[in-house]
């Protein structure tokens, strides 16, 4: 299958939209407890929104220590 290049526009989208997102690189290390929660965290379906769901939950279980 044969892949189109991206035109100079396309590049530049591209680049506007990564600037407007945010990432977090997470080091996994060669031993056995981060072995195993790599493997746990590529077994979901979607990394990304079992992250989010994971914070969230953490966020609204703190809010009350917040107002509190």
């Amino acid at each position: 299958r044969e892949v189109a290049m991206a035109t100079e526009a396309q590049r530049r989208a591209l680049n506007n939209y990564r600037k407007k997102t945010k990432s977090i690189v997470v080091r996994f290390y060669p031993n056995e407890a981060d072995e195993e929660m790599h493997a746990w965290l590529k077994s979901q379906e979607n990394t990304t929104e079992y992250l989010k769901a994971l914070v969230r939950s953490d966020m609204e279980k703190s809010e009350p220590q917040k107002n509190g």
